[in-house]
């Protein structure tokens, strides 16, 4: 089993940058896949990108390839999501998530954390 928390939102203008830390409790950390969500007001969590358990592969929704980058660090059990050039659609609450092969659906992840608002002003 694991806990996730989520860090690192915030309020940031459009063009800026926020990175977002997920720290993760217990010892399976670098066994499980990671992913990251993201849900705004009246819409359904969709996926933003994940990472393998080695981190040596990311996948990323169409959406923010270029701009967000996802890397984790097993040794300090800690996932993270590098977001550049924001822009007021990304405004949401950012969900990381534990479970699965690293894949996009929302199904295949055990493990959630509680959340982070990212809000980006125009």
């Amino acid at each position: 089993q694991v806990q996730l928390v989520e860090s690192g939102g915030g309020l940031v203008q459009a063009g800026g940058s926020l990175r977002l830390s997920c720290a993760a409790s217990g010892r399976t950390f670098s066994t499980y896949a990671m992913g990251w969500f993201r849900q705004a007001p009246g819409k359904e969590r969709e996926f933003v990108g994940s990472i393998t358990w080695n981190g040596k592969m990311t996948y990323y929704a169409e959406f923010v390839k270029g701009r967000f980058t996802i890397s984790r660090d097993n040794a300090k059990n800690t996932l993270y999501l590098q977001m550049n050039n924001l822009k007021s659609e990304d405004t949401a609450a950012y969900y990381c998530a534990a479970g699965g092969i690293g894949g996009s659906s929302r199904r295949e992840y055990n493990y959630w954390g509680q959340g982070t608002q990212v809000t980006v002003s125009s």
